[in-house]
C-alpha cells in the first residue's frame, strides 16, 4: 500500500524527520507514537502532500487515494457541513453543483457514524466533537484506501470511540490500511497490528502490538522509565472560598449551575459530550452570554462584559479548542505568551528584553520545543502549542485557572509535566477547575468532582464516592 524511504524534513535548522523508512501492507493498521515534537504529525503531512519533504520518497500503490484526518481541524468555518465534506470534490448534475446529492450523501455518512449533524448547518456552530465527526465523514470517501488519522479520539467519549474502532476494523477487513496516531497507548495497542515509534524525528523501530504493553511502549517513546503519571492528590484542606457560581444560566447549554471553588483546590468537572461543561466555563469568562444567576468573586458579585475583564480580575482560561480559541498559529511563542498580559511589560514603551527573559523561563519550565522565543506556533507540535497556551494563561498571574481538556493531543511525558504544573499551581494557592473527558485524569488529580448532565449539575463526588462507576452513573443519569 505504502513505501517510504529515507524521508527527512527540516524547518530552517530544526530537524523534524530524519531518514524515516517504512512499508505498510494492505489490510493493516500501523500505530505511530512518540513524544510531542517527535515528528508524527509532520510525517503524516508529508504523506498527505500537505507539506513537502526535504528529502526522501513516498510511493503509493497504483490507484490508492489518501484520506487525512488532521490533529487540528482543517475545516472552513463559514461553509456548511456538507460543503466541507465535499470541498474540492463537489458532486454535480448536468454540469451544475448538486447540493441535494451532497446533502443526502452527508446524511448517509453520519448514519454510519451514528451521529446526528445537520448537513446544512455551519461549521462555526458545531462543538469540537461534532467537528471531529465531520472530519471522519470526509475520510469516508469510498475512493480512499489509506487513512491517516492524527489524534482522532481525543475529544470523543467511550461510545464514540467504540463506533470509530468498528468502522476502522471494517475498513481494514475490506483491504484498507490506516496509520493511526494517538497518545492513548491502550487504544493504540487495542486497534493496531504494529506500532512504529518515533523519537526526535528518528524511527526507533516497528514492533508487533501483541508484544507490547503501555509501560513498555512509553519507555520506547521517551527513552527512559516513567515511574508515575500523577503527582498525587492534595493532602491539605483547601483554603477560603474564592469563587461562587449561583444558578448560572446561558442559552440552552447551561441551566441552573451552582458550585463553589476554594483557594488551592483542583475541582474536577466531568460529564459526557454536550453536558454543558465548556459552555459553563465560557459563560464565566464572558465568552458567551449569561442569561441568569450570579458570579461571586471573593464574596463580591461581578458582571463581566468582556473576557478581558475576567482576566483583569485574576481568572485565566485554557480553552478546549486551542487552535481556534487559545493561540495565534502565525504568531511567535513570545507574542502568544504575552497576548493577554502585554500591559505588564509596558513602561511607556514595551520592554522587549523583559518579555524575552520571561518567555525563555517558560520555555525552560515547560520544556517547549523548539526553544526559540521567535519560533512561530505553526512550527510547533500540538502538545508544545498547548504548553504555550498554558504559559499564556499563567503570565496573567491568575488567582483562578480554568483548564478545559488540558491534555488533549498531548503525549504521556508532557501529560506528566502538565499534571505537575497544575498541582504546583494549587500548592501556591491558585484555585483550579479541571474540565476533562478522561476519567483517569479526573480521578488522579481531584479530591472533589462536579458532574454535569444536560446543562445542569448532576451531583458531586468526593472521598469514598469518588469512583469511575459513580461518575458514570451521574453522567448517564442512572441510579447507582
Amino acid at each position: 500500500m505504502l513505501k517510504v524511504e529515507k524521508l527527512s524534513k527540516y524547518f530552517d535548522a530544526e530537524k523534524a524527520l530524519d531518514n524515516v523508512s517504512l512499508t505498510l501492507e494492505s489490510g493493516r493498521i500501523l500505530g505511530l507514537v512518540g513524544e510531542n515534537g517527535a515528528g508524527k504529525s509532520t510525517f503524516t503531512k508529508c504523506l498527505a502532500s500537505v507539506i513537502k519533504p526535504t528529502a526522501g520518497t513516498v510511493e503509493l500503490a497504483s490507484g490508492v487515494s489518501v484520506g487525512w484526518i488532521p490533529q487540528e481541524f482543517n475545516l472552513a468555518a463559514d461553509l456548511t457541513v456538507s460543503e466541507n465534506i465535499f470541498l474540492g470534490r463537489e458532486k454535480s448534475r448536468f454540469g451544475f453543483l448538486s447540493k441535494a446529492a451532497m446533502r443526502e450523501e452527508a446524511k448517509r455518512r453520519f448514519q454510519k457514524l451514528h451521529v446526528e449533524i445537520d448537513p446544512d448547518g455551519l461549521i462555526s456552530e458545531l462543538s469540537p466533537a461534532e467537528k471531529q465527526m465531520v472530519e471522519f465523514a470526509r475520510a469516508l470517501d469510498p475512493r480512499h484506501r489509506l487513512w491517516l488519522m492524527d489524534e482522532p479520539t481525543t475529544i470523543l467519549n467511550h461510545e464514540e470511540i467504540r463506533r470509530l474502532f468498528a468502522i476502522m476494523s471494517e475498513f481494514k477487513a475490506n483491504g484498507g490500511s490506516i496509520i493511526y496516531i494517538s497518545h492513548k497507548l491502550a487504544e493504540v495497542l487495542e486497534i493496531c497490528d504494529d506500532v512504529a515509534v518515533l523519537r526526535d524525528g528518528v524511527l526507533v523501530g516497528i514492533f508487533p502490538a501483541a508484544e507490547l504493553d503501555p509501560s513498555k511502549l512509553a519507555r520506547l517513546m521517551v527513552g527512559r522509565e516513567l515511574t508515575r503519571m500523577f503527582p498525587g492528590k492534595l493532602s491539605k484542606e483547601s483554603g477560603e472560598e474564592v469563587l461562587a457560581i449561583e444558578h448560572l444560566k446561558s442559552g440552552k447549554s447551561v441551566n441552573d449551575v451552582t458550585f463553589t471553588l476554594h483557594r488551592g483546590e483542583i475541582l474536577g468537572v466531568a460529564g459526557l459530550a454536550g453536558a454543558g461543561r465548556t459552555e459553563m466555563a465560557e459563560a464565566i469568562m464572558a465568552l458567551r452570554r449569561v442569561d441568569g444567576g450570579n458570579i461571586m468573586l471573593n464574596g463580591k458579585n461581578v458582571k463581566f462584559r468582556h473576557p478581558s475583564e475576567a482576566v483583569a480580575t485574576g481568572i485565566s482560561y485554557l480553552p478546549e479548542d486551542r487552535q481556534n480559541s487559545g493561540i495565534l498559529p502565525e504568531f511567535s511563542i513570545e507574542e502568544n505568551v504575552t497576548l493577554t498580559s502585554l500591559a505588564r511589560y509596558c513602561r511607556g514603551l514595551i520592554r522587549l528584553s523583559a518579555i524575552r527573559r520571561e518567555v525563555k523561563r517558560y520555555i525552560g519550565e515547560f520544556r517547549i520545543k523548539p526553544d526559540r522565543p521567535e519560533a512561530k506556533l505553526c512550527e510547533l507540535s500540538g502538545g508544545n502549542q498547548q504548553k504555550v497556551a498554558m504559559a499564556k494563561g499563567l503570565d496573567t498571574r491568575p488567582e483562578i485557572f480554568i483548564f478545559d481538556e488540558p491534555t488533549r493531543g498531548v503525549d504521556i511525558a508532557a501529560r506528566c509535566d502538565i499534571y505537575e504544573f497544575i498541582r504546583n499551581l494549587a500548592d501556591t494557592g491558585v484555585a483550579c477547575i479541571l474540565i476533562s473527558s478522561d476519567m483517569e485524569e479526573i480521578l488522579g488529580m481531584c479530591n472533589r468532582v462536579m458532574v454535569m448532565r444536560e446543562g445542569k449539575v448532576a451531583g458531586f463526588c468526593s472521598g469514598e464516592k469518588l469512583t469511575q462507576e459513580e461518575l458514570m452513573y451521574l453522567s448517564l443519569g442512572v441510579q447507582a
